[in-house]
């Protein structure tokens, strides 16, 4: 089977300069860049899950600083504020764009206790869930340390990362 050509193969990503590839794959980690320009070097990919490893082991390998602006730059769920493309299209498919008036107010509450105590926003792969997953999701999930969170918000990106790159790219020629 032939790829047309608007559709990017990893071949097509394997061929990029620097610049291009971070343009192509800049968005991918929430409004972090420099994970693609990290993982530039590592080319080229044998798979898509070769390269979104990684960019997962270049946002988990970089400074703590770093890895906290990672984890701030992602939208709060359900927020009326602006949010990237992506987020808001993966927000709209968990029906995050049809809250009640209380679950709006719900989810905006526990979104605030829960970045309160975090100091980072609730992160959550929402694809293949619903509002009612979400919100039951970010309920238990306040309640947790520091420690696990932080662990599970990365663990969170990768799953949400994977999707991206996988509704973006195709490995075949």
């Amino acid at each position: 089977m032939t790829v047309p050509d608007d559709f990017l193969t990893l071949d097509k990503i394997n061929g990029l300069g620097k610049e291009e590839f971070v343009k192509t794959l800049g968005g991918i980690f929430e409004h972090s860049p420099w994970v693609a320009e990290g993982t530039y070097g590592y080319i080229p990919f044998q798979s898509v899950e070769q390269l979104h490893g990684v960019m997962l082991e270049t946002a988990r390998s970089a400074e703590r600083s770093r890895i906290e602006e990672l984890l701030r730059s992602h939208p709060d769920l359900a927020t009326r504020l602006q949010v990237t493309p992506l987020s808001a299209a993966e927000q709209q498919g968990a029906g995050l764009d049809q809250l009640t008036p209380a679950e709006f107010e719900r989810l905006t509450g526990l979104n605030a206790a829960y970045t309160e105590k975090f100091h980072f926003p609730f992160i959550l792969a929402v694809r293949g869930k619903n509002k009612d997953d979400i919100i039951k999701a970010i309920g238990e999930r306040v309640n947790r340390s520091l420690a696990e969170e932080w662990e599970q918000a990365l663990y969170e990106i990768g799953k949400i990362t994977s999707f991206r790159l996988r509704d973006l790219i195709t490995e075949e020629k």
